[in-house]
């Protein structure tokens, strides 16, 4: 597996991008970006903050899509 690159500064990941969009989970996981974004989290010891950050956003979109189907009920 390939090492994180840093940006120059120090302050940001530079991701490999590839100009094929994956077509399926497994084939997204193991896609450069994803991978290299894995290693970062890994080799930085992040991953709570990461599932945090995960549960948050699932609980966002959680919340936006049961809104917008209250929204269509009450539009009935």
């Amino acid at each position: 597996m390939n090492k994180v690159n840093l940006s120059k500064d120090g302050t940001s990941i530079v991701f490999k991008t590839s100009e094929s969009v994956p077509t399926s989970v497994k084939k997204f996981r193991k896609s450069p970006e994803i991978q290299g974004f894995y290693s970062f989290i890994y080799d930085n010891s992040l991953q709570q903050e990461a599932y945090e950050i995960l549960c948050k956003i699932i609980a966002k979109r959680k919340a936006e899509k049961a809104q917008k189907k209250q929204q269509k009920k009450t539009k009935k």
